[in-house]
């Protein structure tokens, strides 16, 4: 899509607008913007590049008031947002959006991803961006979460973990691991800290999105926002099995598990093909006991993955 040039100079009465409501206005919002993500950002708007877009309404005739308005949505979503997720949240917007600049601009997608409006990250900034007829239409919207985190989704990162997968795994794993961990740890009659879960994040992200890439439609579409919790769930239905099979009451079969597992580690991981069941199983390698599936099995039956552990042993 080719960009129209900017205007050359807006009439009197939008120059008045733009000085009013958005320059006079914009020092503020800066300071806004920089509190809530406890940086120093700074927002660049060209009012000249973005007036050749407006249509007949809001955009036309008050420039500087519509430009306002879509840095007071993204502000007021970042505000919402970093309440929520607290300090992480705002390490990640800071980390992902390095250069510390909200600007506003054209969509240049073709399709268009938004109906009327949306972000994404470019070059380190934080984009508002309008689609091309639409420039200030349903301005509050464009930073509402779900557009948000996938912009910052999609942003070019050198780490293993998505945004969404990192954000999940704050939200939904850590503050409840610790339950299941104490619960296998007391069945086999040690403390807690002698016990380890590990959810090898890293190793099942990656061969989720090799699997996705391939083309494994099997391999649901929302399995990074739910690479945590189902996480989570696997290492849960092993404690409800081994509670099933009397591990805490049965001296036997616990001296079983704990000569099994010699290593006192529990994980989960993602294998190419199952050797015993059909949706998850465990196995015991070197002395620690998985509970695995397959990419395109991920999240399915997770409470029966140790189903047959008495069979393993």
């Amino acid at each position: 899509m080719a960009r129209l040039p900017p205007a050359e100079k807006l009439p009197l009465a939008l120059r008045k607008n733009v000085r009013d409501e958005w320059d006079n206005s914009k020092a503020d919002l800066e300071k806004q913007l920089s509190d809530v993500l406890g940086a120093a950002w700074t927002i660049d708007v060209n009012p000249l590049a973005i007036w050749p877009y407006h249509n007949d309404g809001y955009a036309k005739e008050s420039l500087g008031s519509c430009i306002k308005g879509y840095v007071e949505g993204a502000l007021y979503h970042l505000k919402y947002l970093a309440d929520k997720h607290g300090d992480e949240f705002k390490n990640e917007v800071n980390t992902i959006c390095s250069a510390h600049v909200l600007t506003l601009d054209l969509e240049e997608t073709s399709p268009p991803r938004f109906s009327y409006g949306g972000c994404d990250v470019q070059d380190g900034q934080l984009r508002i961006l309008f689609v091309e007829g639409n420039l200030g239409s349903n301005i509050n919207d464009c930073c509402q979460e779900d557009k948000l985190s996938a912009a910052l989704n999609a942003a070019p990162s050198d780490t293993p973990l998505s945004f969404v997968a990192r954000t999940a795994i704050r939200a939904d794993y850590e503050p409840r691991i610790g339950e299941a961990r104490a619960q296998i740890a007391a069945l086999l009659g040690k403390p807690a800290e002698e016990v380890t879960l590990n959810p090898n994040f890293e190793a099942s992200f990656a061969a989720l999105e090799a699997a996705r890439e391939a083309g494994n439609s099997d391999v649901r579409e929302d399995w990074q926002s739910n690479l945590a919790a189902f996480t989570l769930q696997y290492f849960e239905g092993l404690a409800y099995q081994m509670k099933a099979m009397q591990v805490g009451e049965d001296e036997m079969v616990r001296e079983g598990v704990l000569e099994a597992v010699s290593s006192n580690e529990y994980a989960f991981r993602t294998v190419d093909k199952l050797k015993y069941e059909t949706y998850c199983e465990c196995d015991i390698e070197d002395g620690v006991l998985y509970v695995q599936c397959t990419p395109g099995y991920f999240g399915t039956n997770v409470n029966d993955a140790a189903a047959k552990l008495m069979d393993r042993l």
